[in-house]
């Protein structure tokens, strides 16, 4: 019950409140004081409320398809986008108004009036200038009186999103010189079911039948007479996984555009990562994603933003996120305090390679090494395939 008084409160728009309360207080010192000219006003903002209220007579039943083409765009691109409204009401629509924000600007359209089964189409073209995500919509037709005392809107879409990437730079395979093989990288650690094979050893309750080596057991009964069966046993492997850390906090970077700056390398990591067959997390922050998929990683470089979790929370969420990465590049600005990407690199396991990137466009591109942590600095973006040739080979 409450609710349905709320959707009829909707109804009256502002300026429909602001006629309301007039006519209310006109009349009440009109009947008090007895002017005449307040019952007058009065009379006329009753009027005017009577008159706008038919033009909420009548019913929309309408389709709404809006279409984004692409969805996903590198910042600069344009995106081709569109409304198509469909009576499909038996009867005629009503001229009405169809309004479809995108970002923090509002798209009007009228929509005249459509027989059964008509159609409107509305096109725009939405600009990308910066890194981000671009809400569009949801899709809402108005139909109210032209001054706007009252307005009956219907929602007919979801907001739908453009994520717009960062500028990228194209980088060499970030795979040379880690031990792989077909499906990862050999570990140590002695497992029952892989793809590496390692050794034989004697049968024990609770084995996998699957696993008997029925020739070895073969020739060892044959040559000896022992009955004990042999069992496959394997040595684990895992698959390269590289972990993406970027800084959220705002004060870690002197200018807006250096924190875009890691955004567009930590996207070129992912990238690369993704073209090499690397599962790729990325953490910024809140922002995080972890998976085999590029779409995952990058649209949630699209996502980030600053906060105030630091290098540190966000590297030991990682370690949550991707506990079995083989690769981690720690990225901050001018702000970040060293000693913080140290932490952020003790988070993660000894067998885990490890990389800082420090973004100061004030100073020259180099690699240093610090406490055992290799450190490319960058002052330019373009300049990061070069060090990552010569850091990681």
């Amino acid at each position: 019950m409450m609710e349905r008084v709320k959707q009829l409160l909707r109804i009256v728009r502002p300026v429909g409140w602001l006629i309301l309360g007039l006519g209310m207080g006109a009349a009440y010192v009109a009947v008090v004081a007895n002017w005449r000219e307040l019952a007058v006003i009065a009379a006329a903002c009753l009027l005017l409320l009577a008159l706008a209220a038919p033009f909420l007579i009548g019913r929309t039943n309408v389709a709404v398809d809006l279409r984004l083409e692409p969805e996903r765009v590198a910042a600069g691109e344009s995106v081709a986008a569109g409304v198509v409204v469909t009576n499909i009401a038996n009867g005629r629509l009503i001229p009405t108004t169809l309004e479809v924000p995108v970002g923090s600007s509002m798209h009007r359209y009228g929509i005249a009036s459509l027989p059964a089964g008509g159609r409107h189409e509305e096109s725009f073209t939405i600009r990308t200038e910066h890194r981000g995500v671009i809400a569009v919509g949801p899709a809402t037709t108005r139909r109210g009186d032209p001054i706007g005392i009252f307005s009956r809107d219907m929602v007919w879409t979801p907001v739908r999103e453009v994520l717009v990437r960062p500028p990228m730079v194209p980088l060499d395979s970030l795979g040379a010189g880690l031990l792989r093989d077909l499906e990862g990288v050999s570990t140590d650690a002695l497992s029952q079911s892989d793809l590496a094979f390692h050794a034989l050893r004697e049968y024990v309750p609770g084995d996998d039948l699957r696993h008997i080596h029925w020739r070895s057991s073969a020739k060892v009964m044959a040559s000896g007479g022992d009955s004990n069966l042999l069992v496959r046993q394997y040595l684990d492997t895992r698959r390269s996984h590289a972990a993406i850390v970027v800084d959220d906090v705002a004060s870690s970077w002197a200018d807006p555009d250096h924190f875009e700056s890691a955004m567009s390398v930590a996207a070129s990591i992912a990238v690369r990562a993704v073209l090499d067959e690397f599962d790729v997390s990325f953490v910024c922050g809140d922002t995080a994603s972890t998976g085999n998929d590029g779409h995952l990683a990058l649209d949630a470089v699209c996502r980030a933003e600053h906060g105030r979790s630091g290098i540190v929370k966000s590297a030991r969420r990682a370690t949550q996120v991707a506990p079995d990465c083989s690769l981690v590049f720690l990225i901050g600005g001018p702000g970040t305090e060293f000693t913080d990407l140290l932490r952020g690199a003790a988070a993660f396991p000894p067998e885990v390679r490890r990389y800082a990137i420090l973004i100061d466009p004030s100073g020259t591109s180099r690699v240093t090494e610090t406490g055992g942590l290799p450190v490319l600095h960058l002052a330019e973006t373009n300049d990061l395939g070069g060090l990552l040739l010569w850091s990681v080979k």
